[in-house]
């Protein structure tokens, strides 16, 4: 291919003249930035994870006015470990509990919970320590007032220090209530970035090698990657902080993923096209400038998809998730420059020998021109493509069927793969306390509190219900169900206590339970906004790009037929594998964008280079050469994304391991069934029609008798 047909942006990126300058002045400016430039300061609010205007959101917020609020309460729970708790325990136990609540700045019986008895206290006085009817078990409310995530651990993990060493004998104590389940899922957190990135590093070196069977070569993708995830999260984290979006603890190792799964793919199929054009062209620059020619309107195409549907997510009603959409579309951004500019630079930098032991050499047998597997799977493919359509859509349609009985809203409990403190001492307390002890009911308003008093007591399933705070016209009530957090029953009691409370004008009920109710829907509101969004954008995106109707129509219904069928799949294995019950609300949301968007760029690496060969030697055989070329660097990049994104599994929370599992499921089912013989076979079967308007092969495209006689007799470029 002569140097003056490509176009001279790739010239000037891989010249012999200016890749040294495209390679080392980007590299260096973003070791400048890491070395120099922390991430962006993150302020938390109670509010982030929140949907705005909920019901429980405006709870938080007129919580927030209260003049004595002291943030979140840990309940410190003590059982004996055989028997009852004797009378000298009980007072032992008591002096403890006034203390803690002296040093926290507390007093009086614990928000929400029955009133205290005795122990600890003289004739008349009130103890804060509170103790079951059966003597069994103690507890008391002590306030945690942080100033952010990292404090509550630091503070929560304080007190168990402190409680460890001065529990009596006989007795065991833990640490629950909102601050305690905070913390730990703050611990989830604490060194995750160091974990996800060394784990993601690691599996993208491992599928590196293997794929390239170099001990050299891997290298220079990774660490371009590499720099590119650091450059990423350091520029969106202040991008968040500048526009002020809110982020929380999982975003930055998602982001991560993102950047090293996307960034890695587009440098697969560059260096795929690169090998190639060094079969047959003799000067490595300009090898590199026809195969970065080639290749970038696939991977702008590709990244342009994927940010325009992360943006979808700043219409989310929850703030954090709108960061997400945000941080990771500034990653994807910084992954595609670095794999279009910095990557070819740095590659032709080096010489053939890069590739040792399998150097390529002119005269070599280009890819399209191979025998291997992906050859013998487009023959098979090309004998009978209407068998392999009926095929592939009925056994997508099979797995699809399991996400009709898909269950959605974690409990509590089941928020964690294993079960932490928290969880496990909230479970304990509702055996001997009411079930709801752990997380009561609250009701924030600034109507008179005593009528909003007596219809939360008439709700049926409230066992108790009384003023825990009040100050600058606002009240706030707690409300003790008698059934466990999390379960049908007591989301059943938020309900009814809303209901008992409509009529009042500035009342709103909050709560884990109700907060979980307000997601449930407010996820439900967002998906029917956002997933026609992400679809219209892909659309749109396919149509300017390969610039006919049918094509992009199919792709886009071949990514949300996997898309269903990986959810069905994935539900299956939840239930009967991992045991989950439920399905975290936001998963359905953040998976379907993940597959959509990403699931569309294999689609689009093969047909646009069908779209290349077509033009040659007519639709059937370009489809043909163009699986036989793409095959194996498609299906590496679909195995390493896959790979990539279930590493979100070494964070012990079930909401990152189902959206890991899901798109594992979903990135495999479309690198080796929907992009190898669906699309395939689709465009067989409709032959030109495929890029109808278009005309895009010779005249006699449509005309090969035996479409696989001719695939096999093409030769060369």
């Amino acid at each position: 291919m002569p140097s003056h047909r490509t176009p001279a942006p790739a010239r000037a990126i891989a010249g012999r003249r200016l890749a040294w300058f495209f390679a080392l002045v980007p590299i260096l400016l973003a070791l400048f930035v890491i070395a120099f430039v922390p991430e962006g300061e993150r302020e938390a609010s109670p509010v982030d994870t929140l949907p705005a205007g909920a019901d429980s959101t405006l709870a938080v917020e007129l919580e927030e006015q209260l003049p004595d609020d002291e943030g979140q309460v840990a309940i410190v729970l003590w059982t004996a470990e055989s028997g009852e708790l004797d009378a000298a325990t009980q007072d032992e136990l008591a002096q403890q509990a006034g203390a803690l609540l002296a040093d926290a700045g507390g007093g009086g019986a614990p928000e929400g919970a029955p009133q205290g008895g005795p122990p600890g206290g003289g004739e008349g006085q009130q103890s804060p320590l509170v103790v079951a009817e059966d003597q069994t078990a103690a507890f008391v409310a002590v306030p945690v007032s942080s100033t952010s995530a990292t404090d509550n651990i630091d503070q929560v993990e304080e007190l168990r220090t402190q409680l460890g060493e001065d529990v009596p004998d006989g007795v065991e104590v833990q640490v629950t209530g909102p601050a305690g389940i905070q913390a730990d899922i703050g611990q989830v957190f604490d060194g995750a970035d160091i974990r996800l990135l060394a784990a993601t590093a690691a599996v993208v070196a491992i599928l590196l090698i293997i794929t390239y069977r170099s001990p050299v070569l891997w290298l220079v993708p990774l660490t371009v990657v590499g720099i590119a995830d650091r450059l990423a999260a350091i520029v969106s984290t202040n991008v968040l902080e500048v526009v002020g979006v809110a982020w929380d603890e999982s975003t930055v190792g998602i982001l991560s993923v993102l950047v090293f799964g996307a960034g890695t793919d587009y440098a697969l199929l560059l260096i795929s096209r690169y090998r190639d054009e060094l079969k047959t062209t003799e000067s490595r620059y300009e090898a590199m400038a026809h195969a970065l020619s080639r290749t970038f309107e696939a991977v702008l195409s590709s990244a342009t998809t994927v940010v325009l549907g992360l943006l979808t997510l700043l219409l989310s009603a929850i703030p954090t998730t709108r960061g997400l959409g945000l941080a990771c579309a500034v990653g994807v951004l910084i992954a595609a420059t670095f794999a279009l500019v910095v990557l070819p630079a740095a590659l032709v930098l080096f010489g053939r020998w890069v590739f040792w032991p399998r150097v390529p050499h002119v005269g070599d047998p280009v890819l399209v021109d191979s025998r291997g597997v992906w050859h013998r799977v487009g023959s098979a493919v090309s004998r009978r493509p209407r068998t392999f359509v009926a095929g592939t859509v009925t056994v997508l349609a099979v797995m699809a069927l399991g996400a009709t009985t898909i269950t959605t809203g974690l409990d509590p409990a089941d928020q964690f793969l294993e079960r932490p403190e928290a969880i496990a001492a909230a479970e304990r307390l509702g055996e001997s306390f009411p079930a709801g002890t752990s997380d009561p009911v609250q009701v924030l308003t600034r109507d008179d509190p005593e009528p909003v008093l007596a219809a939360v007591e008439e709700v049926e399933g409230v066992d108790s219900a009384r003023v825990t705070s009040s100050g600058d016209g606002i009240t706030r009530i707690d409300a003790v169900p008698d059934a466990a957090p999390g379960s049908d029953a007591a989301q059943a009691v938020v309900l009814d206590v809303r209901d008992a409370v409509a009529d009042f004008d500035d009342t709103h009920v909050g709560g884990g339970d109700a907060e979980a109710i307000d997601a449930a829907d407010y996820a439900a509101s967002d998906r029917q906004v956002i997933l026609p969004l992400i679809l219209l954008l892909v659309l749109g995106a396919l149509l300017l790009l390969l610039r006919s109707i049918v094509a992009p129509l199919l792709l886009v219904a071949t990514v949300v037929a996997t898309y269903a069928a990986s959810m069905g799949a994935s539900w299956w294995l939840f239930q009967n594998v991992f045991g989950f019950e439920a399905m975290d609300t936001g998963v359905p949301l953040l998976a379907f964008l993940f597959l959509v968007a990403l699931g569309v760029d294999y689609n689009i690496f093969l047909v646009t280079r069908a779209r290349e060969e077509a033009r040659e030697h007519g639709t059937r055989t370009g489809m043909l050469r163009a699986l036989t070329a793409t095959g194996g660097v498609i299906t590496s990049a679909g195995i390493l994304l896959a790979a990539v994104f279930a590493v979100l599994g070494v964070l012990p929370l079930v909401v990152l391991a189902q959206l890991g599992a899901i798109i594992f499921v979903g990135v495999l089912l479309d690198t080796l069934v929907v992009r190898t013989v669906l699309v395939p076979a689709l465009a067989l079967t409709l032959g030109e029609k495929f890029w109808w308007p278009r005309k895009v092969g010779p005249p006699d495209a449509g005309a090969e008798p035996r479409p696989e006689a001719a695939y096999v007799g093409s030769h060369g470029r």
